[in-house]
Parts: C-alpha cells; structure tokens; sequence
C-alpha cells in the first residue's frame, strides 16, 4: 500500500529539475501513504517523471524500491496489492522472467513488459498504477475493479499529472484550485463527489476498473472499463446450501490471499455478518491467530461495540475497543476536513479514522468486511423498496424512490431546493441518469439496486472513506469480499438469492451460520456512521452554530449567505446528525485547502 504521483511533459515544455521538483512535492504530501521509502525516477527523454511512497508489506527489502525499473527502462509506479501474485509469479517465471525481489510490484511490472494491457486481466487485487513504455512512449494507468485504490488525474498546458490524492495534485505549481458550487451540491446530495468528479473543476478520476493510455500525443484513450454486472434472473434455481458450499469455499482461498504479508495482520470486527464472517473464516477455516479491532460509541443504543466484544469472545480472537463520546463533534468534523484530500461527508469517516489509529498500534495489514452489502444485497433500503413495489400503485416508480427519498441521498429533491431555491442542473441530470438505470425492467429491482450501488456509493463514499482513514495512519485494509472470485460469484446470483422478505444476503449468511448462532445473524442490521438520533445532535447543533453562525462562513462564498441561513434554521427545528456533519466538514476543508469558488447555482 502506497501513494503514487507522477507528470508527463511530452513537449518537454518544463525543465527537468522543475518537473523533479512538482512530483517530489506531490509525494512528500503523501507521505503517511508510505513512510518506509520513496523514490523519483525520470526517463532519459525528460517526458515521464514518476514518484512513489511505498507502505512496505510484501519483501520488506530495498529491492522493493519504486518506481522500479525493467532491463529495458520501462518503468512502473503502483499502489496496492495483488493478492494472486504468487501463481502468476510461477508463470512469469515459466515464461523466462528473473525477478531480482518477492514483490507483487515485480510481478505486475514483468506481467505489463511481457504481455502488455491484456494481463490486467489476470489480476486479482486493488490497484492503482502507472506503467511508462520508453519504446512507445506511452503511459498507461490502471485502477482496480471497484475503486479500491484512488487515482487522480490534472491537465494544464498540455502537462498532465497524476496522483492518488488530489490534495498532492494541489502541490503543483499554477494549479487551478476552482471549484465548482454546482459540484459542491452534488457532495451535500451523496456525501461524496459523483463519478469522474472532484471537488477541484480542473481535476478529474480514473473510473473504478478502467484501463487508459496516454499517448505521445498527449491524448488519453480508455483501453478498458470493467462493470459489476449482474444476473438477469428474479427467481432461484439452485439450492442455497450448495451455493453456501461454493461460496465458502471461494471464501477460504480470497480469506488465504489477503493473509499472506510480511507485516502483522488482524481484522475490523464490528459484529455484523460481513466482518464476522472474514474473522471465522481465518480463525476457524485457516487456523489463524489474529488480532481483532472495534470501536463503540459511549451512551448510544445502537453502538455494536458490545456485540463485537461477544463475538470476538466466540471466535477466539485478541480483541481491543475503543470508545468515542459525543462531546468535541466540532473538533472531529474540523480534523475530518483538514485532513481529508477531498470532502468525504460519510459520517463513519470519524469512527474509521479512530479504528485504524487503534489497529495501527499493533497490525499494518486490517482485514474488512466491506462490500458485502452491495455485492450479496444486504441494505435495509433494498428491502424497503421492493416492499413498496409489491404494493405500487400506477406512477410509482423505482428511481424516484430509491433517489427522491432518505434511501442514499442526504438532500434530496426537496431539501436541496429548500438550501439553494433549486437543484443546479449538473446534479439533476446525474440524478435522472441513476434514476433510469433503476427505472429499467432489463434485471430485477434487486439486481438493479446492487448494480447501482456498486458503481456509485462503494467506490465514491465506502471505499474512499476507508482508503483515506485508513492511509491516514498508515494502515493497509483488505477486503476479502472484493476479491475478483467473490465478485464474480456474486454477479450470478438471482434477485432471490441476495434476499426476500425474510432479509438480505441469504448466501452469505447461509455461510454465516456455519461458524455463528443463528440468532447473532438475524439481529437488525447496524451502519458504522455516527449514530442517528440521540447521540451529540444537540452538540453537534452548536458546534455548527458556532461555525457558521458568526458571517465568516466559507461555504457561503459558494452557496450564499441565505443558504447557511436556511440551514441552520432548519437544523433548529429538527436537528440532522448526518446533514451537520457534512456541512461541517466541508466547511473546514474549503478552510484548509486552496479553493476558489465560480459558478454559483442560479438560485442562491
């Protein structure tokens, strides 16, 4: 796990030291992204300045420097992992490969020199890299298939540069810090930046699962796009305990994988089934010891702190907890915003940051549950929507809501324009768009619903959340039910597979119930963000008060006085845990960062 960065100058416009100078910049911002070592490499020609921070985990030896170099001077940068390395290693080696370390970075790099794009296809991992061909002269960039690992992308005067955090992009020299008011509305809409965007105009991101090639005309070419596309199939017809039996076993090999690390490894354990079923099966399946991490939310009904403790207890495993209070929201949300590269308004970012400095003291390697929700169909809103369409009257429709409603969107319709007199135009067309691949009878609701969530909130709020907290602390987090097999036994299911009346993730749980009493697994599910009601609204309501309350607001250059005024009027009459913390962060973070506002929405 690492931080990658770098510039390509193909009209060698720029002089060398000053193109050594940018990337250096960029990854020293980066630097609790890789605190073991880093590097600077610029090709012979002057066009391809790569940098790198390296997190060591695999071969803790300099010969796992970066950017790392092939006999013939390609040359690549790569943040990640690539948990099936050992046999394509064996295959490499087959072929004639001599590798000089026991990194998975060689094997990627002797996989692209050999085979070139076509062997990212035979990767099982989260990813972020960039490969220069001094022959081609070309750059090709990669990112894993659900967005694991970031990458960002900046063009100006026919330079391009690349980073994993947008904060290092900012590094550069004459770097366009607008930002957008429109885009800002589609943060407050999603808690995070919808696909391609960034909080930065000029900035954009590599797609989660797309492949690019920049060309020695500057001009990038999308290569490839992977999708997480699922069965077309409303009804089941395979029985769920051989589908349990299938799964588990792709679950023992993806557990195996994201074990094997030269560094201690343990696992978040919230007491869901998602965590708990990755922390039995290393315990139980593969006979490991291993250290697990939770933390719990002091005076709050729905804390899973104790229900982690419990199951830690029944698995066997070392356990630590930390607790957080409700005082003190407004320093968290002004850390939260400080410290992010771009706004993040999920609420759980808090909570993640405090269990990856927990975990940290002890692991480098954190095992995680995330993704089973979206991959086998575990959210409470699946449910409630396909309770309504049952029951649908004429006009009623699945996109409006899934998308008009609390479901995901923290302001919706119309809460958004109660804050700004309208929805900008940007966002309501993003939002059409996702409302009609949900209106769409092509799959089941279900299928659709997974789909969508998969493409849009996992890599823009869930991953991102984790890979930053985590990053943070220099803490590496794996999530065993990513894996490429997983995934792809996950896209064959049936919309009743996934769930029904009687709950969501009826595969996954069936595996569940193999190492968990069966009353643990039917318990109602639990989010990780800050608790919703009744724990630090109130402090939160002056903390937020006292932020924007005093005409020195930030976010009103953007949104307008009225807007703030709007907001916190309507935050007295009914206080929204969720909705202050977000404007919170993003207050804090427009005061920390460069930032320029245009492009105000007409209504404010």
């Amino acid at each position: 796990m690492c931080g990658i960065a770098g510039l390509l100058d193909y009209g060698n416009k720029l002089p060398l030291p000053h193109k050594r100078g940018a990337v250096t910049a960029m990854t020293v911002d980066m630097r609790h992204r890789g605190p073991d070592d880093g590097g600077i490499w610029q090709s012979d020609d002057g066009v391809c300045t790569l940098g790198h921070r390296r997190l060591s985990i695999l071969d803790l030896s300099p010969a796992g420097h970066q950017p790392m170099l092939a006999p013939d001077g390609q040359a690549l940068t790569f943040n990640g992992e690539i948990y099936n390395y050992r046999p394509l290693r064996q295959q490499l080696e087959a072929e004639g490969w001599r590798f000089a370390s026991a990194t998975d970075t060689e094997v990627l790099l002797a996989g692209l020199v050999l085979h070139g794009p076509a062997f990212i296809d035979r990767l099982d991992g989260m990813y972020a890299f960039a490969w220069w061909n001094p022959i081609t002269r070309t750059v090709l960039l990669g990112r894993d298939r659900f967005g694991e690992k970031p990458l960002y992308l900046y063009r100006s005067g026919g330079v391009i540069a690349f980073a994993s955090e947008v904060r290092a992009l900012a590094c550069l020299p004459d770097f366009d810090s607008r930002v957008d008011a429109q885009t800002l509305a589609g943060y407050l809409a999603f808690q995070y930046f919808p696909a391609g965007k960034t909080i930065y105009a000029a900035a954009t991101t590599l797609a989660p699962g797309q492949v690019a090639e920049i060309g020695a005309d500057g001009e990038m070419r999308v290569l490839a796009q992977w999708r997480f596309t699922t069965a077309p199939r409303q009804r089941s017809n395979r029985n769920i305990d051989d589908l349990a039996d299938e799964l588990e076993d792709i679950l023992i090999r993806s557990v195996a994988d994201r074990l094997v690390s030269d560094v201690p490894v343990g696992a978040f354990l919230s007491g869901g089934v998602d965590s708990s079923t990755i922390v039995a099966i290393a315990t139980k399946r593969l006979n490991r010891s291993i250290r697990t991490y939770s933390i719990g939310f002091a005076g709050a009904e729905d804390s899973e702190h104790a229900e982690a403790e419990a199951m830690a207890r029944h698995l066997g495993t070392e356990h630590t907890t930390g607790m957080l209070t409700p005082e003190g929201m407004g320093e968290q949300a002004a850390r939260m915003g400080a410290m992010l590269d771009e706004p993040n308004g999920d609420s759980s970012c808090m909570p993640t940051w405090h269990l990856a400095r927990l975990a940290r003291q002890d692991i480098t390697v954190a095992l995680s549950g995330d993704g089973g929700d979206e991959l086998f169909g575990g959210y409470g809103r699946y449910f409630t929507t396909l309770a309504e369409a049952e029951q649908a009257e004429p006009g009623w429709n699945p996109g409006a809501a899934y998308f008009d409603s609390w479901r995901i969107l923290l302001f919706a319709q119309r809460p958004m324009t109660a804050l700004l007199g309208l929805v900008p135009p940007t966002l309501a067309e993003h939002v059409a768009s996702l409302k009609a691949q949900l209106d769409s009878d092509t799959l089941p609701l279900m299928n659709r619903m997974r789909q969508v969530d998969a493409a849009t909130y996992m890599p823009g709020a869930v991953l991102a959340k984790v890979d930053r907290m985590s990053m943070r602390h220099s803490l590496e987090v794996r999530a065993p039910l990513l894996g490429r097999e997983v995934a792809d036994f996950a896209a064959t299911l049936a919309a009743d597979e996934c769930g029904g009346k009687d709950g969501g993730k009826r595969v996954l749980k069936a595996v569940a119930r193999r190492f968990i009493p069966a009353d643990w697994i039917d318990r109602p599910k639990r989010g990780f963000g800050l608790p919703m009601r009744g724990w630090a609204e109130q402090s939160a309501l002056v903390d937020a008060e006292a932020l924007f309350g005093h005409g020195d607001s930030q976010l009103a250059r953007w949104l307008g006085d009225g807007a703030i005024s709007r907001f916190l009027a309507a935050q007295r009459r009914q206080p929204m845990m969720y909705q202050i913390w977000e404007m919170m962060v993003l207050e804090h973070w427009l005061r920390s960062h460069p930032a320029t506002p245009f492009n105000a929405p007409a209504g404010v």
